[in-house]
């Protein structure tokens, strides 16, 4: 489950790359101050991230301390680190002159990513960014962030492809997990978008989210 839901996330964020043309690449995204180029290094670092996870195990007496949920617990608390954090990607992206070189390295590095989930167990602990979990709980974080950067990547691109509906469906269970359930007639982009700050709910939803908005952002 956790191999292929990763493959299912990367391969369709990478689908979305690929109807990218250089003029393309500077177009806006859903992340405020981000134009594509420096959103596709972002993901690009985060599959970059799991291959030195999956290449770390735990200490050999180490337990799980987050698993795909409880992972984004600590969102925000950094504050002036993820400032930080957004202006290197936008300084260290812009060294890519040549947008196909950047969209290259995103491929090979994604499939490197998900090649190394399928080979691990998903039961197999290992470490990242200062925590313990499971490969799959890994794969799973990957999945949701891969997924919400992928509606931030075609929120201003039309006629782009869009996330993959399993990786979706997961990025509803944790964010539900994390800050209670939304309606069901509310689909998953939706949700997806409101849970994470992207998209204000209109008042319908505000009536129907009222006990889940002191809780939202779930993460952004």
């Amino acid at each position: 489950m956790s191999a292929a839901l990763l493959e299912s996330a990367y391969a369709a964020f990478e689908e979305a790359v690929a109807s990218v043309d250089e003029e393309a690449s500077w177009e806006p995204t859903g992340c405020s101050g981000w134009a594509v180029r420096d959103l596709v290094f972002h993901v690009l670092c985060d599959a970059q991230r799991a291959l030195v996870a999956l290449h770390t195990p735990a200490p050999y007496d180490a337990r799980p301390d987050r698993d795909a949920v409880t992972y984004w617990e600590g969102w925000g608390s950094d504050t002036e680190g993820d400032a930080n954090g957004r202006r290197w990607t936008r300084v260290s992206g812009a060294m890519f002159r040549d947008w196909t070189r950047l969209a290259a390295l995103h491929g090979e590095t994604s499939a490197a990513a998900r090649d190394a989930v399928r080979r691990s167990d998903p039961g197999a602990l290992v470490a990242t960014q200062g925590h313990v979990l499971t490969v799959g709980d890994l794969a799973s974080t990957l999945a949701v962030e891969a997924t919400v950067h992928h509606l931030d990547l075609v929120a201003h691109l039309d006629g782009r492809p869009g996330p993959e509906a399993g990786a979706l469906a997961e990025v509803r269970r944790v964010v539900e997990a994390l800050a209670g359930p939304f309606p069901a007639d509310l689909d998953d982009v939706r949700v997806a978008l409101i849970a994470t700050g992207r998209a204000a709910p209109d008042d319908a939803e505000r009536t129907a989210l009222a006990e889940v908005l002191p809780n939202l952002p779930a993460f952004s």
